[in-house]
């Protein structure tokens, strides 16, 4: 048995890992979307790296397009087998994959609008809305905490990991010759206090571990300061200085954080009629899908709701329903908090209010989530003071904020404590995944001194043997 590792491998989005079995079978856990890497993201999205139609069964952590956002291309280009996931996860999926597919179609237009120009040849989308439609009969969903058989000798248990609804560590059984491995991929990890999501759950001794290391090296600020850091923004920027709090927020998982928060600040009268305006359609949708699966909501949010029928919604909320009304926004000289998408800044409605208002000292671009260095958001964290938005140069005049607070993936700490469960010595290989590289050497050395031998960080396609 082998497993190699073609995305997700000294980067942190692209998740993609393979596992071929002696008899030749093959199991992808994940096939996720490279993201924010610049000019290499496209040639990198193109080829897998692996044949695609030579894949039996997909097993899908959670809906984040970093990790389902190829599953169509997976599909166009010969895959057949089962998808398997949760229900949210499914249910997410179909949401975020429809809009992926409308953002290659888009993005592609206009970008061949430009080679054309050149004269150089047209590219094809990676996937269009057709490719989505196929794939999603193939989501088969599974239920936490139920191990469940996907062929002869390969077992597969889902367990919560608490990133984001529907999000799941998947651990695989396979039996090979009368010996039976288990292979545990934590997909991404949230943290064990998270505001509204279940902690994430303990799963049996693994054989092989495959860990995300987005935050290998940090730690966040405490979750319970995270309403008093939202509101200092708030009454800095809309209040004092009477400007906009432009927040760049991934539609699912964040967003709903962000809205949650607003709604207690409305509940305790703090807004003080600030208008909030969530310009993403997707958003709205995300949303609305969250709200349909309360089973993956922590005891807080269980209680909430015996009051609060939607923890969600306040009186000062407005989605953007259409483009006509996100570009009116920017006639609109009130004090006001807008949310929109991408969480990276990259893409979306957000480049459009971040280029309009980045120029004025009364704004505030408000960070609130981990950005790919490479990506607008990561210059803007890095202090940078010009920035390239739809190839126009701007001066970095309005502030630039940021609350790690916020963060859906946890820490060392917390990806330390996921592990407790472990008996390190019993562990043969672990395997680092889903972090900058130098995050990664940082975050070995911790799974070292906590008793783990055998620890490796996999370079692009690097295939290993899994004795």
């Amino acid at each position: 048995m082998k497993i190699a590792f073609h995305g997700a491998a000294r980067t942190v989005t692209g998740s993609k890992h393979l596992i071929t079995l002696n008899n030749g079978k093959k199991i992808l856990l994940d096939c996720g979307m490279f993201q924010g890497l610049g000019k290499d993201t496209f040639p990198l999205n193109n080829s897998f790296g692996f044949d695609a139609a030579s894949v039996n069964y997909l097993l899908l952590s959670h809906a984040h397009i970093d990790h389902s956002g190829l599953i169509p291309k997976l599909v166009k280009e010969g895959f057949n087998g089962k998808i398997f996931c949760t229900p949210a996860t499914k249910d997410l999926s179909a949401v975020l994959l429809m809009d992926s597919a409308e953002i290659q179609r888009d993005d592609t237009g206009y970008t061949n609008k430009k080679r054309i120009k050149k004269g150089l040849e047209p590219y094809d989308p990676l996937y269009d809305i057709s490719d989505v439609q196929k794939a999603m009969p193939l989501f088969t969903i599974v239920n936490y905490n139920n191990w469940f058989t996907v062929d002869e000798g390969i077992k597969v248990l889902y367990t919560d990991t608490g990133h984001i609804t529907g999000s799941a560590a998947v651990h695989v059984r396979i039996t090979e010759n009368g010996v039976t491995r288990q292979i545990s991929f934590s997909g991404d990890v949230g943290r064990y206090n998270d505001m509204i999501l279940r902690k994430p759950e303990t799963f049996p001794q693994a054989d092989y571990i495959i860990t995300e290391s987005t935050y290998g090296n940090s730690l966040h600020q405490r979750i319970t300061n995270t309403a008093e850091d939202f509101y200092e923004w708030i009454e800095s920027t809309c209040i004092h200085k009477k400007g906009k709090l432009i927040i760049p927020a991934f539609s699912v998982g964040r967003t709903q954080e962000l809205l949650y928060l607003l709604n207690e600040l409305s509940l305790e009268k703090q807004l003080k009629g600030i208008p909030v305006f969530v310009d993403s359609p997707l958003s709205y949708e995300a949303t609305t899908v969250v709200k349909q699966h309360p089973e993956n909501f922590n005891i807080n949010i269980q209680e909430l709701l015996k009051r609060d029928d939607d923890p969600f919604t306040f009186p000062e909320l407005k989605f953007i329903e259409n483009v006509d009304e996100s570009k009116r926004l920017n006639d609109d000289h009130r004090p006001m908090i807008i949310i929109a998408a991408s969480g990276m800044a990259d893409a979306g409605r957000i480049k459009h209010h971040i280029k309009n208002n980045i120029g004025n000292n009364r704004n505030t671009i408000l960070i609130v989530g981990y950005c790919e260095p490479g990506s607008l958001g990561g210059a803007l964290m890095n202090n940078v003071k010009r920035v390239r938005i739809f190839s126009e140069e701007f001066d970095v005049i309005a502030q630039v904020g940021v609350m790690r607070s916020m963060s859906a993936h946890g820490d060392y700490n917390d990806l330390l404590q996921f592990l407790k469960c472990q008996q390190p010595e019993a562990v043969n290989k672990v395997f680092i995944v889903h972090g900058e590289y130098k995050v990664q050497i940082d975050f070995r050395e911790k799974l070292q001194k906590a008793g783990f031998k055998n620890v490796f960080i996999p370079a692009l396609h690097q295939e290993f043997i899994l004795e």
